[in-house]
């Protein structure tokens, strides 16, 4: 197991964070973590404690771009990487179809019926 990102609040005002992922020696990891993260969003994490969990990571963004060096810029590379992450997802799920596999989306706070999906 290894442990992308722990946030833990020790007081009103003490957040710690710990990683096992060293992006100096291993840049590639980041892109991996984005298409696992992006798996994960569309198939396990749905039907749990996803708004929880994903009111957290955007506060953490929030919170990011609050502190930002330059906000719009990190705004528009958000954007942008986002937007080519939507299109490797839409492809994903094209070519799992055209393999002859059903892909079923469910939205959050909606468990699929007995199955995972």
């Amino acid at each position: 197991m290894k442990k992308i990102l722990e946030v833990l609040q020790y007081g009103d005002f003490d957040l710690r964070f710990n990683t096992d992922i060293d992006v100096f020696k291993h840049p590639e990891s980041v892109q991996e973590t984005i298409a696992k993260a992006s798996m994960a969003m569309t198939t396990t994490l749905w039907g749990g404690n996803e708004q929880s969990v994903l009111a957290m990571i955007r506060a953490l963004s929030i919170a990011d771009l609050g502190v930002s060096v330059n906000r719009k810029e990190m705004i528009r590379f958000l954007d942008e990487s986002s937007r080519v992450c939507e299109l490797s997802m839409q492809e994903w799920r094209k070519t799992m179809e055209r393999e002859g596999k059903v892909v079923h989306i469910f939205p959050p706070n909606i468990k699929p019926s007995g199955t995972k999906s």
